[in-house]
């Protein structure tokens, strides 16, 4: 599980860094908006990106979030995509919106032109968690790990 302590990186509008493999083997790494849902990370991408094509051929994963008024607390989430679906995927993006440019509404109209919806497949990503590491500061006992 997420730490409580290193939680709300994950609900607040705090960049992450997602890793994923090219078919090569080689990390390829992207700046996203992260969500989570109690259990998974949520991302929100699109199956035409690098990143999507990525997760859809391999879906081992690495997100790593960094708090931005302190950058010695972080939380790194290695995991496995379990899911990724069109379903609700525009109003997650919605939703991401309005948490990472709060005064935007929209994913589509505000942040990218309305006409890119057509040209794209936007998807929710759900990663469950396999092995989570955060900072030595806020370890629990004398592991800063914990395998799921």
């Amino acid at each position: 599980m997420i730490p409580d302590t290193h939680s709300d990186l994950l609900r607040a509008p705090v960049h992450g860094v997602l890793t994923t493999l090219m078919p090569d083997g080689m990390p390829q790494s992207s700046i996203v908006w992260v969500d989570y849902d109690g259990q998974c990370l949520l991302l929100n991408t699109t199956l035409e990106r690098q990143k999507g094509r990525n997760m859809q051929a391999d879906p081992k994963v690495t997100v790593l979030v960094i708090d931005p008024n302190d950058s010695s607390r972080w939380v790194e989430v290695r995991g496995t995509v379990i899911e990724m679906t069109r379903e609700g995927a525009e109003e997650h993006a919605d939703k991401l919106t309005q948490r990472y440019c709060p005064h935007k509404k929209h994913f589509y109209g505000d942040i990218y032109p309305v006409e890119q919806r057509a040209k794209e497949t936007r998807v929710v990503v759900r990663i469950r968690p396999l092995k989570v590491t955060w900072d030595a500061i806020f370890r629990t006992g004398d592991k800063a790990s914990a395998i799921l």
